[in-house]
């Protein structure tokens, strides 16, 4: 929201009451709190009918620094309000001079001005990484009486911004003007699903607005050299939190706001649905089924979208038995043939529905202030909302969801919870709009514990499309209804990329494009990126998404990746066991891992899967694609080349090819199945030690299918000597040097052959070395 006009005046109507100059600052048992004056303090008749900031400072965990700016301290608390992690405080220092009051948090150093002149400035170590200066914390009203508070934190040459959930505009924020307020919006507009009020930088650092109702950012836009950010009301809160690489910046947001759960493995495998709108039956389900396996295409989980119940009674979580009359001998005979099952599901209950009237009645529906249930037509004709503050309403609608995993369902697709209106009254009383983001959060716990507690741990997982901060403790999320065409496979990524950058660590997309059917080219390529992708979902609108449904080929290109993902399983589990324990995406933009090279910092149309393969997906009919390698040696996982990177390529793949390059000084465990995602990983496992540098080392980790370390291996190089130590499961292993040259000899191991060495099985440890030729 902008309030300026220009750099210099402001907007007809518009007061704004900035901090000039600081009145004191006293120590507390949080940390510290400075009152602020929004004039200047020049005898005591300059006290009078004045405004005072309060701003206290207090940090949960090293190296995250809180921020709360107060006008009227007098206002009601309602919620909701993020689950944040609460520290003790104990880590925190407080330093004082005569000209400062520095609070240090970890690497955080946070510089209070005592002068004339009112300043916070955030430090590591001596680099100063951003600050609030003069006026930048701000109470505003406007003509209208309405009130504010702002923020503007410094922005330095060339810094960029990242995140604020899932966006389809551009992947760098600057000169963006960002309103976080959950819409159904596809992915073709600067709405999005996942509003998450926290961004990331390439200097290093991140700001989380401790806000869930609207927060609006103007990202170098009003201000150039400003990320301001504002919410209506009497306060603001905002953590700054320090890395200083952005991983570990992330590390500390989810420590904050919640780690991701380990989604299990199966949900790794191929996704297919019977799409949207499209008629499907038991025969029609079977017809997918049966043909995926005849034509040796590996699938893993059957998703039944919105029609498996009747229409106008969504939800009931009844099965229509006009076409699914036996859907508890349907399921058996799904899971027989090894498929796990997901439904659709939303927190809407349309007035047809018997639910209808069970939560008119028990209260268990969102209310107008006249006690009237909110109804709209928008869906389903006559719904109301389910109310997720009442206890009494979640239980009612967790019992229904008990009663579908009962019957064999293993997952839920937990669509839509961005409509949330604002005219409302909720059970305990919480602000409407607080709630229109944070609805969804409420949603997806009910349905994700329900699975966690039916299941068990590590055996939940959702399918979701809405969320907010904190979303990312219960995955996955997709990316919304896009189009089947190039643009909207780019946006996508763009979205997940910065999804990504906010804390989610697993993240979809619909394969081919949800809305209209994509020419056979398009689908193509779209496999080898969803199948590339931390989850994987064949899913449409209109028309069906089995690969034969658009020519020979595709049937080729889906056994080929879907078979690549399976195989790389080990790999692909451990980095999300890296998503559960540290908050980092499986697919992360390539300033995540590269953040010194500044080519990385803009670059939106290839990514890291892990840490260790680099992909670049296809956006053109011709096959043609341009990508940048960072510096060093990097091998091409299918063909074997290796080139040397630090440079632009412009290459043409056919349709079983793309990017897909392994990174220098890295050790890849490949699995010995490429049918099923959820197997014993580390028998038979096979590693590729990529580039090894002399003097470096290279380490990887296999993981049990619930998530635990099982075998862990490293590399150290030097010379000609690459010594390897193993531990973990005693299962035999294969280790081949890739682009280190031929082995001389194995000491410790057998050799099998020029590049191979095979070690047998029955020992918890391992120790061997390998003399390169």
């Amino acid at each position: 929201m902008k309030f300026t006009d220009g750099l210099w005046l402001v907007r007809d109507g518009i007061t704004i009451n900035g901090a000039v100059q600081n009145y004191v600052v006293e120590k507390t048992e949080e940390g510290l709190t400075a009152i602020t004056q929004t004039t200047p303090i020049t005898g005591r008749s300059a006290t009078l009918n004045s405004t005072l900031l309060t701003v206290k400072f207090h940090s949960p965990l090293p190296g995250v620094v809180g921020v709360k700016i107060i006008h009227n301290d007098g206002v009601i608390p309602r919620g909701p309000s993020f689950e944040l992690t609460e520290g003790t405080g104990d880590h925190v220092e407080i330093e004082e001079t005569e000209a400062q009051t520095v609070l240090i948090s970890g690497g955080l150093r946070v510089v209070i001005n005592k002068g004339t002149h009112w300043s916070v400035d955030f430090y590591r170590g001596d680099e100063r990484i951003t600050g609030s200066g003069y006026k930048s914390m701000a109470y505003i009203t406007d003509q209208d009486g309405n009130t504010f508070m702002r923020e503007e934190l410094d922005l330095g040459i060339g810094e960029f911004v990242y995140g604020l959930g899932e966006r389809f505009t551009a992947f760098v924020k600057n000169g963006q003007v960002v309103d976080l307020w959950n819409k159904d919006g596809g992915t073709s507009s600067e709405q999005a699903y996942k509003n998450v009020p926290f961004y990331v930088t390439s200097k290093g650092y991140g700001v989380f607005v401790n806000q869930p109702e609207l927060v609006s950012y103007e990202i170098a836009s009003e201000k150039v050299k400003k990320a301001q950010f504002s919410v209506a009301g009497e306060s603001l809160e905002y953590f700054v939190i320090e890395g200083p690489t952005i991983k570990e910046v992330i590390t500390k947001y989810t420590s904050l706001t919640g780690k991701p759960a380990l989604p299990p493995a199966w949900t790794f495998g191929l996704w297919l649905t019977t799409s949207f709108t499209t008629d499907y039956d038991e025969a029609t389900v079977n017809s997918f089924v049966e043909g995926m396996a005849e034509r040796d295409l590996p699938l893993h989980v059957f998703h039944f979208d919105c029609f498996w119940m009747r229409e106008y009674q969504w939800t009931d979580f009844q099965w229509d038995s006009r076409v699914f009359p036996d859907p508890v001998g349907m399921l058996k005979r799904l899971h027989d043939k090894g498929l796990k099952i997901c439904v659709w599901i939303n927190s809407y209950i349309g007035q047809r529905s018997p639910l209808f009237e069970e939560g008119r009645k028990n209260g268990y529906l969102l209310k107008k202030a006249n006690g009237d249930v909110y109804q709209t037509d928008l869906w389903q004709a006559g719904m109301g909302l389910v109310d997720f503050t009442n206890p009494a309403a979640c239980e009612w609608y967790a019992g229904y969801l008990r009663d579908l995993v009962d019957m064999g369902v293993d997952s839920f697709k937990t669509d839509f919870g961005e409509r949330i209106p604002t005219d409302v009254v909720y059970f305990d009383g919480s602000d409407p709009y607080k709630m229109h983001n944070y609805y969804t959060q409420l949603y997806n716990k009910v349905v994700f514990e329900v699975l966690e507690e039916k299941l068990g741990k590590n055996e939940a997982a959702v399918f979701a499309r809405s969320a907010t901060a904190g979303g990312q403790q219960f995955p996955v999320h997709w990316g919304g209804d896009c189009y089947a065409d190039y643009e909207s496979m780019a946006e996508s990524l763009r979205g997940g990329l910065s999804l990504g950058l906010s804390g989610f660590g697993f993240w979809s997309h619909d394969i081919g494009g949800f809305e209209n059917t994509a020419p056979a080219h398009v689908f193509k390529r779209w496999l080898a990126f969803g199948l590339l992708s931390s989850h994987s979902r064949l899913h449409g609108s209109t028309s069906y998404r089995v690969p034969w449904a658009y020519d020979d080929e595709a049937v080729d290109v889906t056994r080929f990746f879907t078979k690549l993902k399976c195989s790389l399983m080990p790999y692909l589990y451990d980095v999300a066991g890296q998503a559960h324990e540290q908050g980092w995406a499986s697919m992360r933009a390539m300033v995540m891992e590269f953040p010194e090279d500044p080519t990385c910092e803009v670059l939106d149309r290839q990514y890291m899967l892990g840490d260790s393969l680099l992909v670049a997906p296809i956006f053109q009919e011709n096959g043609e694609v341009k990508y940048y390698l960072p510096a060093g040696r990097w091998t091409h996982l299918l063909n074997g080349e290796t080139v040397q990177g630090g440079s632009w390529r412009k290459e043409k793949h056919d349709f079983f090819s793309l990017p897909l390059f392994v990174r220098q000084n890295s050790l890849l465990a490949v699995g010995s199945e490429d049918s099923r995602p959820d197997y014993d990983f580390a028998d038979g496992v096979k590693f590729g030690l990529y580039s090894l540098e002399d003097g470096k080392s290279a380490a990887a980790t296999v993981r049990d299918i619930h998530g635990a370390p099982e075998l862990k291996v490293e590399a150290v190089r030097s010379g000609s000597t690459v010594k390897v130590t193993a531990e973990g499961s005693g299962k035999a292993f294969t280790l081949a040097v890739k682009d280190l040259g031929a082995i001389a000899s194995v000491e410790g191991a057998e050799q099998a052959d020029e590049t191979t060495v095979t070690v047998g099985a029955g020992e918890k440890s391992v120790s061997f070395t390998i003399t390169l030729k």
